[in-house]
């Protein structure tokens, strides 16, 4: 053999086994070796680092997304950005004053001319309440006021009666004047035509005050009449102001007393919103400063406003309020109002309740930003 490969005898002339001594071991392997393992077929890991990846990259995705969600929600309930210096601004609630429609006096409800979401005008008649009972007052004051003006115009006939018999009274007792210093008439006459006088002109005063007893005995009864005229008006349910009918408590038939609720209207008219400012911005606004309300439900559409209330003292601010800065403790109430010209022809536009931002302007001289105009002329 050679290299590396040496064959050794014994004396019987037997071969051994070879003896490897020299180079490495690899070069002694067969070249090729098939093995059973080489005839199987691949077998393939699972992808369990795949599957991983599948379900992370969606959930990176969907925390982006809600990240975003959130911050854009943050920013629109917050909008500090944008704001020139000089603007201060709060979240509040549009609010719009409730009036109560309640009955004057106790009785029942005869008809009721209007219901819930209905647009009533001011001085607009919207229930009727049975007036039976007054209307038959009304009618026995109405014969009072007749008695009376009969009562008067006897008086005065009773005057000018009276009048005549003073005349007469005169003329007797001026010609028992003239007649007893001749001797034509005696002492005697010229008393009793002075006591003729006397009594007629007391009668003639008495008839006199009857006259005015009279006259105010009718001015009496016409101020019956006048007062179960206005009962009967005051049991037509009105509306105090423009408004929308938010509650109908009543229903007709119903006997209700004196202050009983039927309805209950929203103002139009007076539509506000009341926010809390820190001491730096209240103390700059004045009553009449201007001011801007965004709603949720519109954001395109800012509203015309102005201040109208600055608390004199600064209170907690309630829990239900958000602040610029939740350290802000101690607010000062600001109401802001709408324009009440503007709410004449939208009337019907009006709700209460709805979340939003006013901004004021504490400094005059600070231009509203673009945003902030794009409904002023509407």
């Amino acid at each position: 053999m050679s290299d590396g490969m040496n064959i050794s005898t014994h004396d019987d002339g037997a071969k051994t086994s070879p003896e490897i001594t020299g180079p490495p071991a690899v070069e002694q392997l067969p070249a090729v070796v098939p093995s059973a393992t080489a005839q199987l077929p691949a077998v393939v890991p699972p992808r369990r680092e795949r599957g991983k990846r599948h379900w992370v990259r969606p959930a990176l995705l969907l925390l982006v997304l809600l990240a975003g969600g959130i911050g854009a929600g943050y920013w629109w309930l917050h909008p500090r950005t944008g704001l020139p210096p000089g603007i201060a601004w709060s979240n509040g609630r549009l609010e719009a004053d409730e009036i109560d429609i309640d009955t004057k006096f106790a009785g029942r409800i005869a008809k009721l001319l209007a219901d819930e979401g209905d647009l009533v005008k001011a001085g607009q008649v919207v229930a009727l309440m049975d007036t039976q009972d007054l209307q038959a007052s009304l009618s026995k004051a109405a014969a009072m006021v007749l008695q009376a003006r009969h009562a008067l115009v006897e008086a005065q006939a009773n005057v000018e009666q009276q009048n005549a018999q003073v005349l007469l009274a005169q003329q007797e007792l001026d010609r028992a004047r003239f007649l007893v210093p001749k001797g034509f008439e005696t002492r005697q006459v010229l008393d009793q035509r002075e006591q003729q006088m006397h009594s007629a002109v007391a009668a003639q005063n008495a008839a006199i005050a009857k006259v005015a007893e009279a006259g105010f005995a009718l001015e009496a009864a016409t101020h019956d009449v006048q007062l179960y005229q206005i009962d009967i008006a005051d049991n037509s349910l009105v509306a105090p102001s423009d408004g929308r009918i938010q509650y109908r408590v009543a229903n007709v038939g119903e006997v209700l007393p004196a202050g009983g609720k039927v309805f209950t209207v929203l103002d139009t008219g007076y539509v506000y919103m009341d926010i809390y400012l820190p001491t730096l911005d209240a103390g700059r606004i004045r009553l009449g400063s201007e001011a801007r309300i965004v709603v949720d439900a519109y954001p395109a559409h800012p509203i015309p406003a102005a201040v109208t209330f600055i608390a004199s003292q600064a209170q907690f601010t309630p829990k239900d309020v958000e602040t610029k800065d939740e350290r802000d403790k101690l607010m000062f109430r600001v109401r802001v109002r709408v324009d009440p010209e503007r709410l004449r022809t939208r009337a019907e536009a009006v709700r209460s309740g709805l979340p939003g931002v006013a901004y004021v302007r504490t400094d005059p001289k600070v231009a509203w930003p673009p945003e902030l105009q794009a409904d002023v002329a509407k």
